[in-house]
């Protein structure tokens, strides 16, 4: 996906199918071993079978009717002879020609007595029984031989076989568990080649939209709400960034005013003086606009409750030397506390105070006063007022009623100061009765 091919061991694909390679190995393991221990026993017990039904053989030959055993002849004499001893008791009757040191291996076997099988290695691999024969009048035993090479080597056909059909069996596993793993896991791939492609905040994609199995259907549901998590702070971060531009822009404005003022003509100490007072202001305006939008964005609701006496604010935001000329204006109201600080007021009241100026032609009023639910402060400027169309649309972020009206603004004014006083308790409404010109009011819990 990100054209980088990792070692198999690396990726899912590959230890899934290591896993199931490892597993299936060590099953066949188990399997083989049991499979080629039951089929050595199978065909030992075969070789047993064989030798008995020979030593059952030449026992007919063995007349132990009198007092001595004899051995009788008959049409098959050789064959059966092949491989065989008879004894009775210790005394060796007859043994096959050229046995050798077998017949050491046979003698004591037949001293044990009884019905016994053992394997020997001496000469050839052989499988050696004995078959006690009783009659009236005496006792004999017969010792029979097989050579176990056939066997041994079918018992070696199978265990090659096993492990040639064990090996096949293991590749076939792991190219189909690859093949399986990679399928499944192919909604993931394209689940990734989505999220590369897909817009943190543009785009409304989501993952839950997508054919799923049932785990990665949850997978992508928990990925879905993060997502939203992150557009929703990217949001944030976005109308912080507007917001606090748009509050810094008037202050700053004014610290360059005063700078191309002072260096404009000469100026006495005194001007000097006030325009440093000026400059001092304004960053102190700054500084608080700063702190009162971060501690907001920080904690969401106020973080710092207090009381701010409402008319001497009102006064300082009308009474700034960069109030608009040609308006009047006005600010009046009886002696209220508002429970919000004093800092949050000004930011809350200064974007109203600024789209009246804006837009209003001769005055504007600010009015304080006492509200059942707490204090109110009313601005009201003889401007053009809101369009009807757009009223529902005021408080909208970025949203202006005409963009070309020759004002700047970039439309977070009035949906900042409406986000403050919710976060404070209060609310900042537009009275569409109101004409001519605009009213909004400011409602605040009492200090």
């Amino acid at each position: 996906m990100n054209g980088v091919r990792r070692p198999a061991h690396r990726t899912l694909r590959g230890r899934l199918s290591l896993v199931a390679l490892l597993t299936a190995a060590l099953l066949m393991l188990v399997l083989t071993v049991a499979f080629n221990s039951v089929a050595r026993h199978r065909l030992q017990h075969q070789a047993d079978d064989e030798l008995r039904t020979r030593a059952a053989a030449v026992a007919t030959t063995v007349d132990t009717s009198g007092t001595t055993v004899r051995v009788l002849e008959s049409a098959n004499d050789a064959l059966l002879d092949a491989d065989v001893w008879i004894y009775t008791g210790r005394h060796l009757l007859e043994q096959p020609p050229a046995a050798g040191e077998l017949t050491r291996v046979a003698d004591a076997l037949a001293r044990r007595g009884g019905q016994r099988c053992v394997t020997t290695t001496v000469q050839r691999p052989l499988r050696l029984c004995t078959q006690p024969v009783s009659g009236s009048g005496s006792r004999a035993t017969v010792v029979t031989a097989l050579d176990l090479s056939p066997y041994r080597s079918s018992a070696d056909t199978l265990l090659l076989g096993s492990l040639a059909l064990d090996a096949l069996m293991l590749a076939c596993t792991y190219a189909l568990t690859r093949l399986a793993v990679g399928r499944a896991l192919r909604p993931v791939r394209t689940m990734t080649d989505q999220a590369t492609q897909w817009s943190a905040v543009a785009s409304g994609e989501r993952f839950g939209s997508i054919r799923l199995p049932a785990e990665l259907a949850r997978l992508g549901g928990s990925l879905d709400a993060l997502l939203d998590r992150i557009r929703t702070l990217l949001r944030y971060e976005r109308r912080l960034t507007g917001e606090l531009s748009h509050e810094l822009r008037t202050p700053l404005s004014r610290i360059v005013a005063e700078l191309d003022w002072w260096q404009a003509r000469p100026r006495t100490a005194e001007q000097t003086r006030a325009t440093h007072q000026v400059i001092a202001d304004a960053a102190e305006s700054m500084r608080t606009i700063c702190d009162t939008l971060l501690a907001d964005a920080r904690a969401g609701t106020l973080a710092a409750p207090g009381t701010a006496e409402v008319m001497p604010v009102l006064h300082r935001l009308t009474e700034v030397p960069y109030t608009p000329g040609h308006l009047r204006i006005t600010a009046t109201g009886p002696h209220l506390m508002a429970g919000v600080p004093p800092a949050l007021l000004e930011r809350i009241v200064s974007p109203l105070l600024a789209n009246a100026f804006r837009y209003a032609v001769t005055t504007v009023t600010v009015r304080a006063h006492q509200a059942s639910d707490g204090v109110r402060v009313d601005i009201v400027d003889d401007g053009p007022g809101v369009p009807p169309r757009f009223a529902a649309r005021l408080f909208e972020p970025g949203r202006r009623a005409d963009p070309g009206d020759g004002h700047g603004g970039a439309g977070l004014g009035l949906p900042l100061a409406r986000r403050l006083a919710r976060s404070a308790g209060g609310e900042v409404s537009y009275d569409s009765e109101h004409a001519p010109g605009a009213r909004f009011v400011v409602s605040l819990p009492a200090g």
